[in-house]
């Protein structure tokens, strides 16, 4: 029977104010798509323009586990998050390719019991496939960050004790036996968490877990990123980056009050 995993910092009461939440941008799929209802694809075209801005502005994109190592640091002030969200296999075939060229790195959180599979899980969206096994593989043994989109790509809230177990602490056992390293991040998916999945994603190990908006729980275990889409251009993503830091403002992460020690973990 494997070991019970240490606890790890407590989930913040309320969003953390000495800090604000890094930039993390959330992108899904990168294909050509006719129909695409849930808005979830960029085409290659506008994503080597976004990326190509990021890079023309002095920004870099990174992977939320480089990112997050900058910011302990102290050296993660032109930085951005780049996150790939459901492991779809464009990932390989169209995003890989831009990010290296620019010298850029990033995360992929995928589904490890639906690898090579299909999204089955968009009932009213096309058929997209999945990275496989040995995609995923290759990438990690390259460098890019693999993480957890959950082993089975099921909402978390509303699950009991021992299906978030096996979501969270499954799905990282999976992966680490498939890249044979170690598996840190976390993405909630439908970006869906409240404090029961935080604190199973913590319990499971992880140290660190993307959702999608500001909330009460903001911090290492639900950071907030930006929906980027297919229409985004370099104003647009500019907007977007100030609509981040005045969520940031809204929710108290800017605060400079004293903060209590022990929610003083939120974002080291």
């Amino acid at each position: 029977m494997d070991a019970e995993p240490a606890r790890g910092p407590a989930l913040p009461a309320q969003p953390h104010p000495a800090r604000s939440a890094p930039w993390i941008l959330m992108y899904h799929s990168i294909t050509h798509e006719e129909r695409d209802p849930y808005l979830l694809t960029v085409s290659p075209e506008r994503f080597a323009a976004q990326m190509a801005w990021l890079a023309r502005s002095g920004r870099r994109g990174v992977s939320v586990r480089e990112l997050l190592r900058a910011r302990a640091a102290g050296a993660a002030a032109r930085l951005v998050g780049l996150t790939f969200d459901d492991g779809y296999a464009d990932f390989a075939r169209y995003a890989v390719p831009v990010l290296r060229r620019h010298g850029f790195t990033a995360s992929a959180y995928v589904v490890p019991d639906l690898l090579g599979g299909h999204n089955g899980w968009d009932p009213d969206g096309p058929r997209k496939p999945l990275l496989t096994v040995d995609q995923v593989v290759e990438l990690a043994a390259a460098g890019w960050e693999i993480g957890s989109h959950g082993l089975s790509h099921r909402r978390l809230p509303g699950l009991s004790a021992d299906e978030l177990a096996d979501q969270a602490r499954g799905s990282r056992r999976a992966l680490e036996q498939l890249v044979g390293g170690p598996v840190t991040g976390f993405c909630y998916p439908y970006g869906a968490v409240d404090r029961p999945a935080a604190e199973a994603v913590r319990d499971a190990g992880y140290q660190y877990a993307c959702a999608i908006e500001h909330g009460e729980l903001t911090g290492r275990f639900a950071l907030p990123r930006c929906y980027v889409g297919d229409r985004d251009g370099a104003l647009r993503l500019l907007a977007k980056q100030g609509r981040h830091h005045w969520r940031d403002a809204v929710t108290g992460l800017r605060a400079t009050a004293p903060v209590p020690a022990a929610r003083q973990e939120a974002f080291r």
